[in-house]
């Protein structure tokens, strides 16, 4: 049975860096302001609905909001396929493919946007930004993370002796 991800980034908030890219408290917060973009974006909906059936029916949504801004940030970090995807959140493929592409329009709405994207209509300042980043060299290093250390001592002593053993 596969766990889902989001169970495992609750039941150990320190492993949040390393899965979704923020820590958990960042995370809380992200998914806080994301519920009340996407109950604005539901009351936008449906003024505009013309409806058959009554409000409150029809099928119910499989997934958490937390759970679609946990597959959001996930797919953004890890660059899975929406195969792989959907078997972490035990949806489809496509159910992955459309969640995505929902939370991260939400996620674009609440979270500020590059420099790039700020200026790419003004040309002028465009092109100053671009001379500015190109006298620049950036490097990232994605892969590297902190590996957690045991705090007690004695247990620290058990994997960290400093004894250098060679293994034949």
């Amino acid at each position: 049975m596969m766990t889902n991800t989001l169970v495992k980034i609750e039941s150990h908030p320190q492993s949040a860096k390393r899965l979704i890219g923020i820590n958990y408290e960042q995370f809380i917060t992200l998914v806080a302001l994301a519920e009340q973009r996407h109950k604005q974006k539901q009351i936008e909906i449906e003024k505009n609905k013309v409806r058959i059936i009554a409000s409150g029916g029809g099928r119910k949504p499989k997934m958490s909001l937390r759970e679609g801004v946990c597959l959001c940030l996930i797919y953004l970090r890890q660059k899975p396929t929406f195969d792989i995807l959907g078997l972490f959140f035990d949806i489809s493929k496509t159910k992955a493919n459309d969640a995505f592409n929902y939370w991260v329009k939400v996620l674009r709405d609440i979270l500020p946007a590059s420099q790039m994207e700020e200026v790419e209509k003004d040309s002028q300042k465009y092109q100053e930004l671009c001379k500015i980043l190109c006298e620049n060299e950036l490097i990232v290093d994605s892969a590297e993370q902190a590996i957690a250390r045991p705090v007690d001592y004695q247990e620290q002593k058990k994997y960290y002796s400093g004894i250098l053993r060679c293994i034949l």
